[in-house]
């Protein structure tokens, strides 16, 4: 029996702490063997949280405001309160869009390249349909206007109509018989065989040869460093009647976060100003195509036509061929039964990948959709506080724990202990902590030729940040409880 082929992709690792905020806290503070320094630590921990909330305050509010002529749902009235000119609105459109992308990097939130919407693609998992955008339905000068003002390097294709941001991955599996897929598989093997025979393969081959998409492990050079996981497809495996009706795991990458912006096209009499921000969970790569936005019914591709037709052409070929015959020649009934069982399969695969199409529609709304505009930044600014928080609590208590450090031993040690203590591996933003810790003043830079950081005490931390609102308000509730 053949080896089954395995399909490596690598992932690269992402500047995301993969660990919730209040996991994190309370397992480093259990390394602080001091229970006074540990309460120290907990204490700091709070108004490191809250001092970086008072930082961004003001401007999510200024980004909440502007988001909120551009609300889909009630934008349009806002602006003709307003009474702004067109221009204006123009000006307020990319104002929100740099605020926007700002938010979006922060939260370590990237934009899907070509190479890497190429690599997801060139696998099959659940969704086995050609999904394609309308591009007819979608705004090309919001997103034109804005990167020919901001320009960004490896932006994919369809940047001027929609932009598909991503972050961390995951793993995906699923468990079952595939009773359809599997009888897919041997027909089309056995019509390949007989393509081969006639020489027909030729000529679809070259026809099919501009359309084959990039294999995965040409492209995987764009990922400089990372992990290597495995895609367990049922095209790789060894497909046969034994195994026909027994249960298979196949395994995708996911990508662990997607938010999807674009705005719908509209007419110049009546312009549409709403633009749209869907967030999606636990997305198979292979099937990305599900947060699609505008996307056109599914059906036949050109391609499964032109085998369709070559199928009825081999059949009429047959028949008339055994209308010369004296005797039915048993190869030319094989052809036969081949043909129609191909032209079957043709038929029932594409109403079998219809319904999965729409299921995984039902479940992309239901179960893996978060959150749609307002609510998607909400989400966006709360995560981008988590992130900073937890990359500045990292970065003191590897300063507090091993002493001074270069910011490059500080990178390492941070991704050290990450590793160590959750298991987790991702690429610390080193330089935006220490940025953050030098702004709240509890470590600076020392006078070396190596340009060591150094960082003061728990107890001197805590003074220098001094009380925030946040405890104040809640020391006079406590105080009028007890009253």
């Amino acid at each position: 029996m053949a080896e089954e082929k395995k399909e490596v992709i690598r992932l690269d690792h992402e500047s995301v702490i993969p660990v919730l905020k209040p996991n994190l806290i309370m397992t480093l503070a259990k390394l602080i063997e001091d229970s006074t320094e540990r309460a120290e630590f907990l204490k700091l921990c709070k108004r490191v949280e809250y001092t970086i909330r008072a930082w961004y305050l003001l401007q999510f509010e200024d980004f909440m405001q502007l988001y909120s002529f551009f609300d889909p749902v009630d934008g349009g009235q806002k602006l003709e309160q307003q009474n702004l000119s067109s221009e204006e609105i123009d000006v307020l459109e990319q104002n929100f869009l740099s605020y926007l992308f700002k938010v979006m990097d922060k939260s370590h939130f990237k934009i899907a390249t070509n190479e890497e919407i190429d690599i997801a693609l060139s696998g099959q998992y659940l969704l086995n349909l050609p999904i394609r955008v309308n591009e007819s339905k979608l705004d090309k000068k919001l997103l034109n206007r804005y990167f020919a003002e901001h320009p960004q390097e490896n932006l994919p294709d369809f940047a001027d109509k929609y932009v598909i941001f991503r972050r961390g991955f995951g793993m995906d599996q699923t468990r079952s018989c595939f009773f359809t897929e599997k009888v897919d598989l041997i027909i089309t093997s056995i019509w390949a065989y007989i393509l081969k025979l006639t020489r027909i393969e030729k000529l679809l081959s070259r026809r099919s040869s501009a359309r084959q998409k990039r294999d995965p492990k040409k492209t995987d050079e764009i990922m400089t460093e990372g992990e290597y996981v495995e895609r367990i497809r049922i095209e790789n495996m060894n497909i046969s009647f034994r195994n026909l009706l027994s249960k298979i795991t196949i395994q995708e990458p996911t990508f662990d976060r997607i938010i999807v912006l674009y705005r719908r096209s509209s007419s110049n009499s009546n312009a549409e100003r709403g633009i749209y921000l869907k967030h999606f969970k636990n997305i198979p790569m292979a099937d990305m195509e599900i947060v699609l936005p505008e996307k056109k019914n599914p059906g036949l591709t050109p391609m499964d036509w032109v085998k369709f037709l070559a199928s009825a052409v081999v059949g009429l070929g047959a028949v008339v061929g055994s209308l010369d015959l004296p005797k039915a020649d048993p190869w030319i009934f094989a052809v036969l039964s081949t043909v129609i069982a191909y032209c079957a399969k043709t038929y029932f695969a594409f109403q079998q990948n219809l319904a999965t199409y729409q299921n995984l529609i039902t479940q992309a709304m239901y179960d893996k959709q978060l959150d749609s505009g307002k609510g998607t930044l909400l989400h966006l600014c709360d995560n981008m506080i988590h992130q900073e928080v937890k990359e500045v609590i990292v970065s003191y208590f590897i300063l507090m724990k091993e002493g001074n450090a270069t910011k490059r031993d500080l990178d390492i040690r941070c991704e050290e202990l990450i590793k160590e203590q959750f298991g987790a591996s991702c690429n610390f933003d080193v330089d935006d902590a220490v940025d953050k810790l030098e702004k709240l003043k509890i470590v600076s830079r020392l006078q070396d030729p190596l340009g060591s950081y150094h960082c003061v005490g728990l107890k001197d931390a805590n003074e220098i940040i001094g009380s925030t609102t946040e405890e104040l308000v809640l020391k006079a509730k406590h105080s009028t409880i007890a009253s």
